[in-house]
């Protein structure tokens, strides 16, 4: 089977009429890429890309998008509260505004956040299919925001009937009811989620803080599809999420009664169109945030995007391409409740050529034209060949830029008896090698990664103790190299076991200090099993040591390991009864600072399917 021909089919096998259907054992085919890439990819060809599939967030028992991408090497995750605490995701040492978040191709970063990062702590992973990381500067593919590398998530396709309940721990209570039909002419399907929780204290009861912070998240969606004549095609998702969360500030962190709302939709529309030898995909993709804060200083703050985008897919003998154009606005609110809007138009290609059946090369190249701080080309090439014996090496360089936020834009929460500097877009370039193996029987894979990945006119934060000026100034230069080894294996008697080690090393380098939040060492280990009836998984994970600021005398915080265990029990086709536990060995940790985790909690659920 050809490359080309192997791709177009595990592309299919994406999109399946069933969102519950189920591949056979023996029909294994390699994971492909496609929303973040642009064009299909196959993992193991492609520098720092992953894939995460349904089954296995079911398998692990992930709830939230921060449960399940802590197993991702590289991806530095942290939160502040273990429920509806700030959720951030540092990809490669870069701050977490320099990753790019989609939802079924929407970008969904926070406008109004200072970094423009997105907070994934009420991220329900329950209408997602799939999720699909793409380490490293991806700008020549999605412009500003991608510096770090992309997170994909794409819904699911719903045929046939679901529903969840759970119970357990803190009184934890959550439910999910999922409807659809979906044929080959036609899908249209629906879901909502609702989770509560007394939780526990936000601020670490250890220190001496025993009030709880509850929690509630609601997720609503729906998906659709229409074929309405040969090569024309609609489809369209929105997605609304609403959550509330108890709140422990101040210095140091201790109980109080602050709490935060925030609601959030997203969604696109999309008309396919095969024509003139391409099939030409035009779409309108949308996202809002509100969030406020109830305290002493309280605060309300909104972001909206939009995106309008054309692109068109082609192919021709050894090569498979896309090129297209594309503009995006934001709009963010500042502490002083104005609105501040952004935009940017674009145009861009990529593609992949085949040199030989074991050689391809893909690479890329953006023009950005901002409304604001000028324009900027940015790049990306890739190379993935055939060692033979089931060995893959491959490489890539990219070059990526991320321009300043709303906040940053207009130096929102400054001061200074001087002008505000001029801010210039974050600059960054990186360089990433990987060796991968696949056994002749497909059941065992590795790859081991090397990368480094240098930011220039890092903007931060500046503040003077004497004259109490502040402001963004560009003046950081930080720097990332690391290593990232991960592998798979199918066991006997129906074992799986999946690997994932990062050492990250990331400084400043003005004064060569680590950078903040992340840990040079990280890892995890699941033992999954799977028999006629019972299935389940044990994950164990691990962080070392980390600075909690990037001060010269930094809080550290210690490294921990911590275990969960999922199971699952398949009654008949139709019902299975599930528990889980996290933190099985009861340790006490913190991902940050004063900010505590739970102990050892418990809880069981039943899933039906029809």
């Amino acid at each position: 089977m050809t490359r080309s021909l192997l791709l177009a089919t595990a592309a299919a096998v994406l999109f399946p009429s069933s969102a519950f259907a189920q591949a056979a054992p023996d029909d294994i085919l390699p994971e492909v890429v496609v929303t973040a890439t642009r064009i299909p990819a196959i993992v193991e060809d492609t520098p720092g890309a992953r894939v995460i599939d349904a089954a296995t967030i079911e398998q692990r028992g992930a709830i939230f998008a921060a449960d399940i991408l802590t197993d991702v090497p590289g991806l530095s995750v942290t939160r502040s509260g273990a429920f509806g605490g700030v959720a951030q995701v540092r990809m490669r040492g870069a701050t977490p505004g320099k990753t790019l978040v989609l939802v079924d191709g929407a970008p969904v970063n926070d406008a109004a956040e200072p970094n423009g990062a997105y907070d994934f702590s009420g991220f329900d992973l329950g209408d997602i299919d799939r999720v699909e990381v793409l380490s490293g500067p991806q700008s020549s593919l999605w412009g500003s925001d991608a510096i770090g590398g992309v997170i994909a998530f794409t819904t699911k396709e719903i045929d046939g009937l679901r529903a969840e309940a759970e119970a357990g721990s803190f009184d934890t209570v959550r439910g999910r009811l999922a409807v659809g039909m979906a044929n080959e002419t036609w899908a249209l399907g629906g879901y909502v989620s609702r989770f509560d929780t007394d939780g526990i204290s936000v601020a670490d009861e250890a220190d001496g803080n025993p009030e709880a912070d509850g929690f509630g998240n609601t997720t609503v969606g729906v998906r659709g599809r229409v074929s309405v004549a040969p090569g024309v095609r609609f489809d369209g998702s929105a997605r609304w999420s609403q959550s509330e969360a108890g709140l422990d500030n101040g210095f140091p962190i201790s109980d109080n009664a602050d709490r935060s709302e925030s609601e959030q939709w997203s969604g696109f529309a999309r008309a396919t169109v095969q024509a003139l030898g391409l099939e030409h995909r035009f779409s309108v993709s949308g996202s809002d945030i509100e969030r406020e804060t109830f305290s002493a200083f309280g605060s309300v703050f909104e972001a909206d995007r939009q995106a309008y985008r054309w692109q068109a897919n082609g192919q021709t003998g050894a090569a498979t391409f896309a090129f297209g154009a594309e503009r995006e606005e934001s709009a963010g609110s500042i502490s002083t409740g104005d609105s501040i809007e952004l935009g940017t138009s674009s145009v861009f290609a990529t593609g992949r050529y085949d040199l030989t059946d074991a050689l391809s090369v893909t690479g890329g190249l953006r023009f950005d034209d901002t409304d604001d701080f000028g324009s900027k080309t940015t790049g990306r090439i890739s190379a993935a060949y055939d060692l033979g014996y089931g060995f893959t090496l491959s490489g890539a360089y990219g070059t990526g830029f991320k321009a300043p936020s709303v906040s940053q834009a207009v130096c929102d929460f400054c001061f200074a008896a001087v002008p505000f500097p001029t801010l210039r877009p974050e600059k960054a370039e990186g360089h990433e090698a990987a060796i991968g193996w696949r056994s002749s029987d497909d059941r065992i894979e590795a790859r081991a990664t090397i990368y480094h990945l240098g930011v220039e006119d890092q903007i931060s934060f500046f503040f003077d103790p004497v004259t109490f000026d502040s402001y963004y100034v560009n003046v950081a230069e930080t720097a990332t190299d690391g290593v990232e080894l991960e592998g798979r294996a199918l066991l006997r008697g129906g074992f799986d076991l999946s690997l994932a080690y990062a050492w990250t090393d990331a400084k400043d380098e003005s004064n060569g200090r680590p950078l903040a939040r992340i840990p040079e060492h990280a890892g995890s280990a699941t033992l999954g099993w799977t028999g006629e009836r019972l299935s389940g998984a044990l994950t164990v994970r691990a962080e070392g040591d980390q600075p909690d600021t990037n001060s010269a005398t930094p809080a550290i915080r210690d490294s921990f390991v911590t275990a969960n265990l999922n199971a699952a029990y398949q009654l008949n086709d139709h019902v299975t009864l599930t528990a889980r536990v996290e933190n099985l060995a009861d340790k006490h940790y913190q991902q940050i600072v004063g900010y505590g985790e739970p102990g050892r909690s418990g809880y069981v659920g039943i899933r039906l399917r029809y």
